[in-house]
């Protein structure tokens, strides 16, 4: 255990002990998940948590989020089992991509049996919609003037590889960027992207650098084909609750 992780861990008892919760799974999130952090990136760690089932029936509620800790290193929050199988309803992408995470702190075998359940509830057209609309927002927002950051490539690189992955095998896309730089690109976009990351890496979080303007071009391209395929798919989102609802309670009696 790295001494970084073994703060993670102190800090994810301490959540626990504190909040009177039980958390079921905990991982990193953002570019250290994806792969592509900077020497000075911070850790971004998401975990989602349960309580006793009293306090889901008292008649003030409690907040569906724990805020813990926000600094130069640490970024650490959570959401409610009761909040996370919403969103799940929803097919919301983030949650997808914490679920699969490839760098995981804490889990349970409770936590497996969620997201066997919720899994289904997975919407090629939510997913699609959520990756072109990040891509489309960086991209018009941080890739505009003559000099950019480069992490903000890879704020819309990497959703716009999630489209082309979810559109491919009608799944939740990887969170690895280099697993989505499997899919096939053109070899002069697969040079410019390898050639970027090695710097991004290598260079602080504010790191500048020109405009790429070849890699611009196949933004604007792709971002197009994916608003029209999103716009022409049907809704296939699952509207029935029954099974969420079943499973929460589950997770309760476990509790209790």
């Amino acid at each position: 255990m790295t001494e970084i992780t073994k703060i993670i861990d102190e800090k994810l008892n301490e959540i626990e002990e504190k909040e009177k919760v039980k958390i079921l799974h905990a991982v990193e999130s953002g570019s250290r998940a994806w792969g592509f952090a900077s020497p000075d990136s911070d850790y971004d760690v998401r975990f989602i948590y349960v309580r006793k089932m009293e306090d889901y029936l008292r008649l003030k509620e409690e907040r569906d989020v724990i805020e813990w800790q926000l600094d130069e290193t640490l970024d650490i929050n959570g959401w409610d089992l009761k909040k996370a199988l919403q969103h799940f309803h929803k097919s919301n992408a983030t949650l997808f991509e914490w679920s699969n995470s490839p760098i995981v702190y804490r889990t349970t075998k409770e936590w497996q049996d969620i997201y066997r359940t919720a899994s289904d509830y997975f919407s090629i057209k939510s997913a699609m919609y959520h990756y072109y609309g990040t891509a489309n927002g960086n991209f018009l927002e941080y890739l505009q003037e003559d000099e950019v950051k480069y992490k903000k490539y890879f704020y819309v690189i990497r959703p716009l590889l999630a489209c082309r992955y979810i559109k491919e095998k009608a799944a939740p896309p990887p969170v690895l960027f280099e697993e989505l730089m499997k899919l096939e690109l053109p070899d002069e976009i697969r040079c410019e992207i390898q050639k970027l990351l090695a710097v991004k890496v290598n260079t602080p979080e504010a790191g500048k650098g020109q405009r790429i303007d070849i890699l611009n071009h196949y933004i604007e391209k792709e971002l197009s084909t994916y608003k029209e395929n999103v716009n022409l798919m049907a809704d296939d989102r699952k509207a029935e609750w029954d099974v969420l609802n079943e499973l929460f309670l589950r997770m309760l009696r476990l509790e209790a």
